[in-house]
């Protein structure tokens, strides 16, 4: 009988659950701190819900290369620790007040106390990190840090205005994808992978993190406050463009484009509804033409991987683009 070529959700879980339990337990002894605000502050983000998608990929791409060792445990840790270190200063940035579905650290903590708690969990995840008496890993981790930083910066000069598609995917590479492909190549660095296996798992990472993000902005638009866990539409409200938007944009009457850039001036819909901007999005097939680029970037990924040989954790791989592509929230 022939191998499935792909495995789904429940059997990934089976898989890694062992060692994302010990992700978790190391989170959990990782933010604790001298400081009682610091410590309050990290176990409220790691009780957030989070999907653990950065450290999944992780061990995935450790295990595709057979590593055994401790390091994807702490590694994994790590890449959540700076994962939630981004949140907590992007919720502060945004405004935000709810984060999956809870009200956002800032608004418990304020935002003096949670600036310097992030930069905390920032430094945290270094110390970590060193542990590994790897120069390759530290190196990977502070350019990753510094692309996440610049990504957040070049965001807030363009809040408000009408970008184009290329530097709405530099920004989304900088603030999501550039994670995902960091996560890919420390297990390949774990797992002693050759130039050419590091480059494709690290590809694999970066197209699976656009996909990502392309989805994750089109549900920011279409789906329930209820599933979102914060209100609709907030890329828009917070005056951030994303692509199916700009696909609208290139496309509609000069009267359909007062409207986008009334909300993105007013960060509110006010004098224009949320249905309205819907209206225009579905007229010129925007939200399809974004699902349509996720769907490439996931066969990207794909393809990334098609050298490696057969095996259960290359069938998790190939799955989950699929996931992404067609999750709802």
């Amino acid at each position: 009988m022939s191998t499935p070529a792909t495995i789904n959700g429940k059997e990934i879980f089976a898989l890694l659950a062992e060692d994302l339990s010990a992700i978790e337990r190391e989170f959990g002894r990782d933010t604790v701190a001298g400081v009682e605000a610091i410590t309050e502050i990290g176990e409220y983000l790691r009780n957030g819900g989070g999907k653990r998608i950065r450290p999944t990929l992780l061990l995935l791409s450790a295990k595709v290369l057979n590593y055994e060792g401790r390091g994807a445990v702490r590694l994994g840790a790590v890449v959540e620790i700076l994962h939630t270190a981004t949140l907590v200063h992007d919720d502060i940035i945004d405004e935000a007040e709810l984060r999956r579905g809870r009200p956002a650290a800032n608004t418990q903590w304020g935002n003096s106390k949670c600036v310097l708690a992030g930069d905390w969990l920032y430094m945290q995840a270094f110390k970590i990190a060193v542990q590994e008496r790897n120069f390759r890993i530290l190196d990977t981790l502070i350019e990753l840090t510094q692309q996440m930083v610049e990504g957040e910066l070049l965001q807030i000069e363009k809040l408000g205005k009408l970008i184009s598609l290329d530097e709405h995917f530099d920004l989304i590479y900088r603030k999501t994808a550039c994670l995902f492909s960091v996560c890919m190549r420390l297990g390949a660095i774990l797992g002693n992978a050759t130039p050419e296996q590091e480059e494709n798992l690290a590809q694999y990472g970066r197209d699976l993190g656009m996909a990502f993000q392309i989805v994750d902005d089109v549900l920011d638009l279409t789906a329930s406050e209820s599933v979102l866990g914060k209100p609709v539409a907030s890329d828009l409200r917070e005056g951030k463009v994303t692509m199916a938007v700009i696909h609208a944009l290139e496309r509609c009457t000069s009267a359909e484009r007062q409207k986008i850039e009334t909300v993105l001036r007013e960060r509110a819909f006010e004098g224009v509804t949320h249905s309205e901007i819907l209206e225009i999005l579905s007229r010129y097939g925007s939200l399809e033409a974004a699902y349509a680029r996720a769907a490439q970037y996931a066969e990207l990924a794909r393809n990334a991987i098609c050298s490696f040989p057969d095996s259960e954790i290359k069938r998790a791989l190939l799955w989950a683009p699929e996931f992404v592509v067609a999750r709802e929230k």
